[in-house]
């Protein structure tokens, strides 16, 4: 490991934020970054640092201060407001206490903070905020570096930290974080003031300094040592032989993730949302690979995790699923189906064995695993949204290559089951998880056919805005990668781009695949991809109708198709809708072709909603009027069939918009979002509804739906 601090960098962040926060705060804020950006140091919210100094209040006091990593914060990504400002006099005071319970230390906490805005007053302070107050250092730096936990980790782990770095390196027993915590390392550090760290078994490292450099490069300095140690002792790796190939495991994942991925949704007694859908990532990678392939991977992976801050994203243990048999999907269904059934009983167990310890007001959390490992594929990763799932996959990933590492010193060791359930049920941890997610959609996944199309476009931006997780799909090319690249911008990765073409079966299953492969599965269909053409019926080409039949019919057979045997495999219900069109029940002159050809898709997605009922699958439509564009990104049809309307007509393309919005009862004009609008009623499940259409169109007699 290599010190990453570089002076000139530091100086920039003094630039940009001493102004408005401080030398102090700037430079705290610079190193807690060059921690929180290496993941075997801390992962997603781990870990925590802080820095002693002074605030002045509002009547001009100037009062010690300890300013302190909020917690959950991202110490990769933190700003000078992440770390909250705390009276530091006031909380070595508490130090004289025998004990002090969670919800009476978070009270007073809060009673100690400084606030420079209303807006910090829901930042909770670290739930190690008394250990920084208690230690001397100016600058204190907490990780949970995966070298370290891989010493402790194990039987005589305390006595083997200590031959690595050293007698001045203090090792302390696993104590929760919290007051006794403090406390304990308080005193430790009184009884060895000459000492330079302090390692915490089975929890992490905690280094200080008078300077932000100092204490970081004390951390980046004992890490290595532990590094060092570890790298001369890899005889013993856990190792498969001849692991799968990355290719094969990557195709099982695709068909797979959406079978496990209906197990892992608890059931929430709502007949209309009867089940709260995760996002399951797959973990295929080599080290993945190697690990569950390889002899004893099962023993090995089930022990408890590195650290008891990584119980709230993955659980106490993992779920293993013995030989999987990947020739017979049917036995591999009740392969997993017996896998989850073992779980939950032995997760059942594991609470009633340790109800005595359940909080006042808590009650058991979902017996599902979080983590699911799978030779001859790697693991699947599950949580709420998509920001949780990857924090499970990241966790594991780092979890399978220090227990790989524990291995090649004898038998991995992690906290006992009391501790284990103590923290898993802890207020304070879960409070961490609070805000996440969010919208109507939220741990929803939307796959959207003719996506870099108008009504396309406005439909994907809306199902975003409402929390879900969006599959991009349409022919391969500009238009297509433009609209991720601009939806990217604001949502991240919650969208994908899948190129698909709607005519060809096995372009059809593989987008399927793919976004299964990358989210688990698939929740909401819009079948949007459609083409259209002016023609009169006696000039018709023949080889042009059947371009708009196979586009149109066959491609919404085809979705409708692969829909449906989705939904049958993950088991947890779903939506589709069709983006159908006036035209079906007012068709036009001159639109023989698309007007019967969308009738078609219509009347597929009619019988649709016949079949798939029984899989509580609803299909239902939405019927737009023109609509010409969305933003900067024009509608596909209209560039067809707009010209031929403008001549007719006599009119410009402003003019044909005017003519179109005065033609309906509301004289209004009909926009991607009113059509996306439409669709959310639908993905929304606002009334329990199936096999019926919503006109957009402004008010049309002769289109009304009978």
């Amino acid at each position: 490991m290599q010190s990453r601090w570089v002076q000139a960098e530091a100086d920039r962040f003094v630039e940009r934020y001493a102004d408005g926060w401080g030398e102090v705060l700037a430079i705290r804020t610079y190193s807690t970054r060059l921690l929180g950006a290496d993941p075997s140091l801390v992962l997603h919210g781990g870990g925590n640092t802080s820095v002693k100094d002074y605030h002045t209040t509002i009547v001009g006091e100037r009062r010690p201060a300890l300013y302190v990593k909020a917690s959950g914060a991202d110490m990769a990504m933190i700003e000078p407001a992440g770390h909250v400002g705390l009276d530091l006099a006031e909380l070595r005071k508490l130090r004289v206490l025998e004990a002090m319970d969670d919800a009476t230390m978070a009270c007073e906490l809060r009673a100690r903070m400084f606030l420079r805005t209303a807006a910090e007053d829901h930042r909770a302070p670290s739930i190690e905020t008394l250990v920084h107050a208690l230690l001397p250092g100016r600058f204190i730096d907490h990780t949970h570096a995966d070298a370290v936990l891989a010493l402790t980790n194990q039987a005589d782990g305390d006595r083997l930290v200590r031959e690595v770095l050293g007698d001045d390196v203090v090792v302390m027993p696993y104590i929760a974080p919290g007051f006794l915590l403090a406390r304990a390392a308080a005193d430790a550090l009184e009884r060895s003031p000459g000492a330079r760290a302090i390692v915490w078994s089975r929890h992490g490292i905690v280094t200080w300094g008078e300077t932000a450099r100092e204490s970081y490069e004390a951390m980046i300095d004992l890490v290595t040592e532990a590094e060092r140690h570890l790298e001369s002792r890899t005889a013993r790796f856990l190792r498969a032989a001849v692991p799968t190939a990355a290719a094969v495991a990557a195709e099982r994942a695709g068909l797979v993730a959406p079978m496990l991925r209906g197990l892992l949704a608890p059931r929430t007694g709502d007949p209309d949302r009867p089940h709260r859908r995760m996002i399951v990532q797959p973990l295929v990678t080599r080290e993945a690979l190697e690990f569950v392939d390889a002899e004893g991977a099962r023993d090995v992976a089930s022990t408890p995790p590195l650290t008891s801050d990584h119980l709230i994203r993955t659980k106490a243990w993992p779920a293993f699923v013995e030989a999987p048999d990947y020739e017979d999907l049917e036995h591999l269904r009740a392969q997993l189906e017996a896998t989850v059934r073992d779980y939950l009983a032995k997760y059942e167990a594991y609470v009633a064995r340790h109800a005595d310890l359940m909080p006042a007001g808590m009650s058991s959390f979902d017996g599902l695993p979080r983590v699911v490992l799978m030779p001859g594929l790697g693991a699947f990763c599950a949580g709420q949204d998509l920001a949780s799932s990857t924090i499970a996959r990241d966790i594991t990933a780092q979890t399978l290559a220090v227990k790989a590492k524990v291995v090649a010193f004898g038998a991995y060791e992690g906290l006992g089951e009391a501790d284990l359930f103590e923290m898993e049920y802890r207020p304070l941890q879960h409070a961490k998880l609070e805000g996440r997610g969010g919208g109507a959609l939220s741990g929803e996944v939307a796959l959207v056919t003719g996506a870099a199309g108008a009504i396309g476009s406005g439909v994907c931006r809306e199902l975003l805005e409402q929390g879900g997780l969006v599959a991009a799909t349409d022919l391969a090319g500009a238009a297509l990668d433009s609209l991720v690249a601009e939806l990217a911008a604001s949502f991240g990765p919650r969208v994908i781009g899948v190129p698909l073409d709607v005519t060809d079966p096995s372009s059809v299953a593989a987008a399927f695949r793919a976004v299964s492969s990358t989210w688990g599965g698939v929740d909401l269909v819009i079948v949007n991809a459609g083409i259209a053409h002016v023609a009169s019926l006696d000039r018709m080409d023949l080889e042009v109708f059947r371009r708009l039949e196979r586009v149109n019919i066959e491609g919404t057979l085809l979705v409708l198709s692969e829909s449906a045997r989705h939904f049958r495999a993950q088991a947890t219900g779903g939506d589709v809708v069709l983006v159908s069109t006036k035209n079906v029940f007012a068709p036009g002159a001159k639109f023989g072709a698309y007007s019967a050809t969308k009738a078609a898709a219509h009347q597929l997605a009619r019988i649709a909603s016949l079949e798939m009922a029984d899989l509580d699958v609803r299909v239902n439509m939405v019927s737009p009027d023109a609509v010409f564009s969305d933003g900067g990104r024009k509608s596909g049809l209209w560039a067809e069939v707009g010209p031929d309307r403008m001549r007719a007509r006599g009119l410009d393309e402003a003019g044909l918009e005017a003519y179109y919005r005065s033609r309906n009862l509301l004289k209004a004009g009909v926009t991607a979002k009113h059509v996306a609008n439409a669709v959310m009623f639908f993905a929304t499940r606002q009334t329990p509804t199936t096999g019926s259409t919503i006109p957009v169109d402004g008010g049309l007699p002769d289109a009304t739906p009978r």
